[in-house]
């Protein structure tokens, strides 16, 4: 299991975590969005309800962490999240509760999962159960092309 710390830069400094300050935090999901955007509350609330602590860190640009995160262009949304214990994981975009609870249990070798865009009925973009719309794994390197992880609506 690799111990790797995990960081991102956030005003000017580094949030550096070590899987020993991860673990006490299994149940975070540590949420970066700009203070305007609704869906992205949205999917915060969700998240919420369904038992997750977060934290929420407002940013007018969120460009420096999608680079530090290694997100590819072509799976950015329009925000970023970080959860795990003693393992890392990003989620990127409106994922459903249900990509985010696979990847907790399952705990694959992977940096995180990903929804690119704003899919219509995804969790934040009107939550509809039926929508089907494409969950990818991001690779530990961020060159890994990405791979399906969840089919929703099917």
């Amino acid at each position: 299991m690799s111990r790797r710390p995990f960081a991102f830069a956030l005003a000017g400094g580094f949030l550096a975590l070590s899987s020993v300050a991860w673990a006490a935090e299994d149940n975070t999901i540590t949420v970066y969005k700009s203070p305007w955007c609704g869906c992205c509350e949205l999917w915060t609330e969700a998240v919420e309800a369904a038992g997750y602590k977060v934290a929420v860190h407002d940013m007018e640009d969120l460009s420096s962490i999608k680079a530090q995160a290694g997100i590819p262009d072509d799976m950015q949304a329009c925000h970023t999240a970080v959860t795990g214990g003693d393992r890392k994981y990003i989620i990127e975009g409106h994922v459903p509760l249900e990509a985010v609870e696979k990847m907790l249990s399952e705990r694959p070798d992977i940096r995180g999962i990903a929804v690119p865009g704003m899919p219509q009925g995804s969790l934040g973009m009107g939550d509809d159960p039926t929508a089907q719309y494409t969950v990818y794994t991001l690779g530990q390197n961020p060159a890994d092309p990405p791979v399906p992880y969840l089919e929703t609506g099917q």
